[in-house]
């Protein structure tokens, strides 16, 4: 199967799940309305794919893959409104807040976030019964107040946090990096939770290729964000600029910020060198490649 077949496979089977997921009114049609509004599902895909490359089968990461996606889909809800980046469209739709109120949004982050948690702690199937103890915990290492939400409280805030390059650099390794490490992690931790000769390595491996990754897809966004259209990237271009936010671009220009890219992704690809992956590693070293060329 060629690289993007399988992407789309991957991406099918968890559109399929997510959307079994919150099939009521009220909160659950505002959840659902993020949660289903599309998007490249490349942290929920990198988690099957390192459940696969590991040794272990798709099916059996499937639910740790939608509980990223469920935390991640929170972290966007909140990330749009008007205390945040205020922003009116996501994924080319008008953004939660706008469509049902700032009231209604911020619950549905809440209630996405403790559905993720929830999600990967019924998840079932597994050889070793503390499988999903295992991932809900990288989960919420990743999300809590030395991951995710400190990068974003350092974004917005700014208290504590470094200068300069080293700023953005921490807060994107917070805010991205952190929550690709949980994605990937917990691929592997539900291959060694339902496969014998799972190498050990593979864990701390498939977490160095994410945060690579991780800077690479952060590097690019801002790149993108000074070079597309709203049209293509569904949501607006330029908005760093218009609050006066230091980016990559803002301080080493495009041209660095592409060998940036470049430099951080072939670091990515060559980490996977340092674990035995049973199912092989073809898969995401093109995965790591085509967010390179990437246009939105």
């Amino acid at each position: 199967m060629i690289f993007q077949e399988k992407y789309d496979s991957y991406k099918a089977m968890i559109e399929a799940r997510l959307a079994q997921f919150f099939p009521g009114e009220g909160l659950d049609e505002v959840m659902r309305y993020s949660l289903l509004a599309g998007g490249k599902r490349i942290r929920p895909v990198l988690t099957l794919a390192f459940c696969v490359a590991a040794g272990g089968e798709a099916e059996a990461a499937l639910d740790f893959a939608c509980a990223v996606e469920m935390l991640h889909t929170y972290s966007l809800i909140h990330d749009d409104l008007p205390c945040m980046d205020n922003d009116d469209l996501r994924r080319g739709k008008p953004t939660c807040h706008r469509v049902y109120g700032e009231t209604a949004a911020v619950l549905a982050g809440d209630a996405l976030q403790a559905a993720a948690f929830n999600t990967a702690l019924r998840s079932k199937g597994f050889v070793r019964p503390d499988t999903p103890m295992i991932a809900a915990q990288i989960l919420a290492e990743a999300a809590g107040p030395q991951g995710m939400c400190l990068g974003q409280y350092w974004d917005t805030i700014g208290k504590d946090a470094p200068e300069g390059l080293q700023k953005l650099t921490e807060i994107d390794d917070r805010k991205t990096g952190d929550l690709l490490r949980a994605a990937c992690g917990m691929g592997v931790v539900a291959a060694i939770g339902s496969v014998k000769g799972v190498d050990p390595n593979c864990i701390k491996v498939s977490m160095d290729y994410a945060g690579d990754l991780g800077l690479a897809f952060q590097i690019k966004d801002d790149l993108l964000d000074v070079t597309s259209t709203a049209e293509v990237l569904g949501k607006p271009i330029g908005s760093d600029a218009q609050q006066g936010k230091v980016t990559y671009v803002t301080l080493v220009g495009a041209e660095e910020c592409q060998r940036a890219v470049e430099r951080y992704t072939t670091q990515a690809k060559e980490s996977l060198a340092g674990a035995s992956w049973a199912g092989g590693t073809q898969f995401l070293l093109e995965l790591a490649d085509s967010l390179i060329l990437r246009e939105k």
